[in-house]
């Protein structure tokens, strides 16, 4: 299917340049932009960074602290004033 997309002439210029730094069609950058973009969008869908993380191994989990946690103050706990 076809569609008539308008852009400013910034955007243009730099579809061109990624266009000629990739030696893709501006149409192919423009249908992949949009399919990424979409795919964004969808709900529950994470990125490959956040779904292929594995922590930071020099640093220790954060359940490795969970013990240490005080429990959660009571919402009727007054503060005074």
């Amino acid at each position: 299917m076809n569609f008539s997309v308008h852009l400013n002439d910034e955007v243009v210029a730099r579809l061109d340049q990624t266009a000629k730094e990739s030696g893709k069609a501006r149409n192919a950058l423009i249908r992949e932009a949009v399919a990424e973009w979409l795919g964004r969008r969808q709900a529950g869908n994470w990125p490959p960074e956040i779904l292929n993380f594995e922590g930071i191994r020099r640093l220790k989990r954060f359940e490795a602290n969970r013990k240490n946690l005080k429990p959660p103050r009571s919402p009727f706990d007054a503060v005074s004033a």
